[in-house]
């Protein structure tokens, strides 16, 4: 009795290893263990001038103040409230996996950032983690903003440290079971210094530009389970959720069924005025933020665009949804394209 008591137990031993293991295996080590993280620093960034007017440039034109403000949404440019900039909001898009807040990053130090470290706001910005220590859900876009130079990361902390203190009390961040687990296996660390990228064609600067912007996240087709189909960069077709209703992502590549019309003056047009020609751009397209950038970025954007390889895909959210049949999504043009 006591030799079949211990062979059972073993056995079960051996399966809760082989389940272990196999767990591990599917969903990742750091779904159980916590995310990857370093230490928090001392580190402190000078403020400078050059510094504030840098770190607003990018904090404005490439939407970090557009997610961590609230706004008033009945209006076109969606203008953030007046005395608000930087006090936080729960993000509006309803097909999140739970409420994710945009905490608030004003200097208040009882609703705010004002008790985070300089190195807290950085190891956030690039790296994933609160300062708090948990992992931060990935629409905080740290995979791109871990391209972000060293002093341009400077900058943004330095800038942020000089917003008018908001008191703004918010709810927490509410991820559901399992994926509020699952995202622990997204921080990386960065233990070694990140230098300016090389710059120095339109084209170069357009890359760099586009990656960190996250561009791909909303112009690139997803799966069932949230993976970029292979081969449709660029192409569009993803669907956007929003309070207002849903709407498809345009094909952004040079392919007669994307955007080969666009020149470098409409899309700069495009992206300061939402417009093109006669046409509104859906405000799921952020031409409000992007719309503050120099020419020249968005030039370099555009530069870079014009490289993509070119992608057939019918995205054309004037007409009614249909399935498309390549990326498995219901949009308008849905039904004018064929797999291959």
């Amino acid at each position: 009795m006591r030799r079949g008591v211990k062979i059972a137990l073993i056995i079960l031993g051996v399966l809760i290893v082989v389940v272990a293991a196999a767990a591990v295996q599917v969903f990742g080590l750091r779904t159980f263990v916590g995310p990857r993280k370093r230490d928090l620093t001392g580190q402190t960034f000078a403020i400078t001038p050059a510094r504030i007017e840098r770190g607003k440039y990018i904090a404005t034109s490439m939407g970090c103040l557009y997610c961590h403000s609230p706004h008033d949404w009945s209006k076109r440019d969606e203008a953030i409230l007046a005395g608000m900039q930087g006090a936080g909001q729960q993000l509006p898009y309803v097909d999140l996996p739970g409420k994710i807040i945009a905490p608030n990053l004003t200097p208040d130090k009882e609703t705010g950032a004002g008790t985070w470290s300089d190195d807290a706001l950085a190891r956030a910005i690039r790296e994933g983690i609160g300062h708090d220590g948990r992992a931060l859900f990935p629409i905080m876009p740290y995979p791109h903003y871990r391209t972000m130079p060293d002093e341009d990361l400077a900058s943004v902390v330095v800038y942020l440290r000089s917003l008018p203190p908001v008191r703004n009390q918010l709810p927490k961040t509410d991820i559901i079971f399992p994926v509020k687990y699952l995202i622990r296996n997204a921080p990386q660390p960065i233990t070694t210094p990140v230098s300016q990228p090389d710059l120095s064609d339109p084209v170069k600067r357009g890359l760099f530009l586009v990656n960190l912007t996250g561009c791909a996240d909303c112009h690139t087709p997803i799966d069932n389970h949230h993976n970029r189909i292979p081969g449709m960069d660029f192409s569009g077709g993803q669907i956007i959720a929003l309070p207002s209703g849903k709407v498809a992502s345009a094909n952004l590549t040079p392919d007669p069924s994307g955007i080969p019309y666009y020149d470098e003056a409409l899309f700069i047009k495009a992206m300061r005025t939402g417009n093109v020609g006669a046409r509104e751009l859906n405000d799921a397209m952020p031409w409000m933020v992007l719309g503050k950038m120099t020419d020249q970025d968005l030039a370099s954007m555009f530069a870079y665009l014009k490289t993509l390889k070119p992608v057939t895909h019918h995205v054309d959210n004037s007409l009614p949804p249909t399935l498309c049949p390549i990326d498995g999504a219901m949009h308008g043009g849905g039904d004018q394209n064929r797999k291959q």
